[in-house]
């Protein structure tokens, strides 16, 4: 059977896509070690090594949610079309 005759929405949309990107980028940016792996340019003494992963703590956190607030919306709204779709 096809999904396309039910008119259910797709799995894959757009803002999942972004959701998607907002989760992965922060284990891209700590797994990449050899774009961080060095000593300058220093912040207040500190070398850039360490500074740089305290910074993807903060940005990790914010697009964490930013994607838990996207999700919710996307819940919310595919809810609010099945729930039309029943009347």
């Amino acid at each position: 059977m096809s999904e396309t005759g039910t008119g259910k929405q797709p799995v894959v949309t757009p803002v999942r896509v972004v959701i998607a990107l907002c989760l992965f980028a922060p284990f891209v940016a700590m797994l990449w070690v050899g774009s961080y792996a060095k000593v300058d340019p220093l912040l207040a003494g500190i070398p850039f090594f360490y500074w740089y992963q305290m910074l993807w703590v903060l940005l990790s956190t914010a697009l964490t949610v930013v994607a838990y607030k996207l999700w919710q919306r996307d819940q919310r709204a595919r809810r609010g079309r099945e729930g039309g779709e029943e009347r």
